[in-house]
């Protein structure tokens, strides 16, 4: 796979506004943001896993067959994949699951994706977008 491959991670939400959200309507606002992008709401990332495109392959065949490995394998058929909360278990497990195997360069990759995963499980909000760069 050519070109190095990021994911970048959500870290912010800007909403352009000129006045303050009042508490009561926060939570109407989180739900607008959920369900998808709207004029004046900027997503905000910054990269937090970076590998080369011919290390890629080895992440990927590093787990077993099933769900999480067609997940990673996004990247290799549409150039980019998104990793959301509904995705933190099924890669977890599968990772938890091939850890024993991994080399330390894959074991170290892994271990920042999972950190990553983490922050997502506590903030649902938040989300990955792997790119191909």
């Amino acid at each position: 796979m050519s070109g190095d491959i990021v994911f970048y991670r959500l870290n912010a939400k800007i909403l352009d506004r000129a006045e303050d959200v009042p508490d009561d309507a926060k939570q109407v606002v989180y739900y607008s943001l959920a369900i998808g992008h709207h004029v004046g709401v900027f997503d905000c990332f910054k990269p937090v896993l970076r590998c080369a495109g011919d290390f890629y392959p080895r992440l990927v065949d590093a787990l077993p067959a099933g769900e999480a490995r067609r997940k990673l394998d996004g990247m290799r058929r549409f150039g980019e994949i998104t990793i959301d909360r509904s995705h933190t278990a099924l890669l977890g497990e599968a990772i938890e699951q091939a850890a024993p195997g991994f080399d330390p360069e894959v074991a170290a990759w892994f271990k920042e994706l999972s950190v990553s995963l983490a922050a997502i499980e506590a903030e649902p909000a938040i989300y990955l977008m792997g790119r191909r760069l």
